[in-house]
């Protein structure tokens, strides 16, 4: 399994990829949309010449108090197709957007997420660092992961999502 940054050749099978894990063409729409925004980054997994996964990330903004040259991305989404499954590939895509995001200076990541899933990455809510989600989410499901320790020392407020995350259904 080879995981790697997309190319300009990938993007009809990123967009099959997240067609088919979430059945419905929204989430591969916000990739399209968000795909040339400046300090966005997408990686997919390669199986035998097969994408068969994908990662994006794409930067929020913190209403608040917080340093303006702070980059944080948010994880969304990632995408695995359904015979591929619950082997880890999610994982994979995870872990190697996660370093390669702190390579490129991020400094902290959210997502919005499952809570038994997320903290094996090292996320906790987004609560506990002083910062909230625009959206009406619960607590739990709302995560943060400091790339850099520190990073957000300082940072009160609320995560907005691109404009572009509005459109998913």
């Amino acid at each position: 399994m080879e995981v790697r940054a997309e190319k300009p050749e990938d993007v009809e099978a990123v967009r099959r990829v997240n067609v088919a894990a979430f059945g419905r063409e929204s989430e591969a729409k916000l990739v399209d949309q968000l795909r040339d925004v400046a300090s966005t980054f997408s990686f997919v997994a390669v199986e035998s010449e097969q994408i068969v996964g994908h990662v994006f990330f794409s930067p929020v903004a913190i209403a608040g108090e917080c340093a303006d040259d702070l980059l944080v991305l948010g994880l969304a989404p990632v995408a695995v197709l359904p015979g591929y499954q619950r082997q880890g590939i999610g994982t994979l895509l995870i872990r190697h957007g996660l370093a390669e995001c702190a390579r490129l200076g991020c400094k902290a990541v959210v997502v919005l997420g499952y809570p038994e899933y997320y903290p094996r990455f090292g996320f906790t809510p987004a609560k506990e660092k002083g910062l909230g989600c625009e959206y009406a989410v619960p607590d739990d499901v709302f995560m943060v992961l400091e790339l850099e320790s520190g990073a957000l020392q300082g940072c009160v407020g609320t995560v907005k999502y691109r404009s572009e995350f509005n459109q998913l259904e």
